[in-house]
């Protein structure tokens, strides 16, 4: 009888061991992060989210790109724990990253996630997390757009606070180097793959003149872009004034999710120097664009990867952080 406990018990050691990678997408010190976490707690969850994100891009199709962006802007600054949507003040005196230079006036979309929020909080009240919504909404744009899906593991919980300076100084800047914007991805745990498939987003979504005035009207900037398409980003880019006027990231495919993005770049078409670097700059860089511009389905395949391992950036599991009522500010 002992012998046959030790079997079972040994068994169940096993069957735990094979199935605990495909369950649980990382060990963090307060829990796990799991596709399933919501299935009994709030099991509509995947549906609200999926039906308020289709009608916010079906009803403004630069609303994808703007909810993705939400995400990424999110997990580089402090975590993937919804600290971008907190606005200033609050009974813990926030300073809102809103405010910073990669936020200010650009990033967008929280109006959705207010509403999505909204109809979570009334079908299961204080249970899904703003952080998770940023997540799954970044997928649900993703997948709208044409792009690749993925299980978004969940269970973050949310920030009590935000970090303007975080913001001003982790996210990576259209004009930083390539080997700047490699240390700040290298720092969050992401490397050189990940680096060129999460900038494959940019295959959706505007950038604004702003972003990429500087190398339109320098040397170093006209050498690396094709000079027709430099002389067309400049009628509505000039040399003063015009900063806040829009420009698709991908003038081939603008709203559609594919691999148009790398062969802008083998083109000397990328909008961003932080984009245009990735052929110009690196040998490894250089032949992931090449194989993602021949490969959509490698492009894809790898990004929802990417995707996940960004999503994993230091969330708050377990009792850290709390479920926030409304995303714009902590509970009081």
């Amino acid at each position: 009888m002992a012998q046959q406990a030790r079997m079972r018990m040994a068994m169940c050691m096993v069957l735990f061991m094979a199935v605990t990678p495909l369950c649980f997408s990382k060990i963090t010190n307060g829990g796990y992060l799991y596709p399933q976490f919501y299935d009994h707690s709030c099991p509509q969850v995947t549906n609200i989210v999926r039906s308020i994100v289709t009608q916010a891009v079906a009803q403004d199709p630069r609303m994808a790109a703007s909810l993705l962006r939400l995400h990424f802007h999110d997990c580089f600054v402090k975590g993937c724990d919804a600290s971008i949507l907190l606005d200033d003040g609050g009974n813990r005196n926030i300073i809102s990253e809103k405010a910073s230079i990669p936020n200010r006036n650009s990033v967008r979309g929280f109006e959705v996630i207010d509403e999505i929020k909204a109809a979570l909080e009334a079908a299961c009240p204080q249970t899904v997390s703003c952080a998770d919504i940023l997540a799954l909404a970044a997928r649900d744009s993703t997948v709208l757009t044409g792009g690749p899906s993925w299980e978004v593991p969940a269970g973050r919980r949310d920030s009590l606070g935000a970090s303007l300076r975080g913001s001003n100084h982790n996210i990576p800047a259209p004009n930083n180097t390539f080997q700047t914007i490699l240390t700040k991805f290298k720092l969050k745990g992401l490397d050189i793959v990940d680096l060129v498939a999460l900038s494959g987003s940019h295959t959706i979504g505007n950038a604004r003149c702003t972003s990429f005035k500087q190398r339109l009207y320098n040397n170093a900037g006209k050498e690396q872009t094709d000079q027709s398409f430099a002389a067309q980003l400049r009628t509505n880019c000039p040399q003063s004034g015009g900063d806040q006027n829009l420009f698709f990231l991908d003038n081939t495919t603008p709203t559609k999710f594919d691999n148009g993005y790398y062969k802008n770049l083998m083109d000397s078409k990328g909008v961003l120097s932080s984009d245009q670097i990735l052929f110009t700059e690196n040998q490894d860089t250089m032949e992931l664009v090449k194989e993602y511009a021949i490969n959509e389905e490698m492009f894809f395949q790898q990004f929802a990867k990417s995707m996940v391992k960004m999503g994993n950036i230091s969330p708050l599991t377990g009792f850290r952080g709390e479920i926030r009522k409304i995303c714009r500010n902590v509970n009081g």
